[in-house]
């Protein structure tokens, strides 16, 4: 099924503003959503926004256990490198380029199911806990 185009930019604007609603608020537009913040401000400014607005968004849908920073944070740290390293022309063809960002198992690279999850994870942000082979040695 072909999804309607969407006018990022203007649903970035109503993100910002706390005014869209959520229950249409697609997985899909929280990546253009996510991509059109890390085009306006520098990564830091984007997280901060994004994680603020979405948590807020949740909140007023009655959601407020669905926010997760680690997710937010991590997803977010994603979608910032992909952009940076994917030739893409437009939106759809970014998607395209990066089908794994609509995968509900994206996360298991780096996370456990357990620690993603945690209620510690939805209030700070969380380290990977996968992957621990590739860390620098102690001491």
């Amino acid at each position: 099924m072909k999804t309607e185009p969407r006018n990022y930019i203007d649903l970035t604007d109503q993100f910002e503003a706390r005014v869209l609603d959520a229950q249409s608020f697609t997985h899909r537009d929280h990546i253009g959503v996510a991509c059109q913040m890390l085009q306006r401000y520098d990564f830091l400014d984007a997280a901060a926004r994004y994680g603020s607005a979405l948590k807020d968004i949740a909140a007023k849908a009655g959601a407020t256990g669905k926010f997760n920073t680690t997710v937010t944070l991590a997803f977010l740290g994603i979608l910032a490198e992909r952009m940076e390293v994917t030739a893409h022309e437009n939106f759809d063809e970014f998607l395209v380029r990066n089908p794994d960002l609509f995968s509900r198992s994206l996360m298991d690279t780096w996370y456990s199911g357990e620690r993603v999850s945690s209620a510690a994870a939805r209030h700070v942000f969380l380290m990977p806990d996968r992957f621990k082979a590739n860390a620098p040695a102690a001491g």
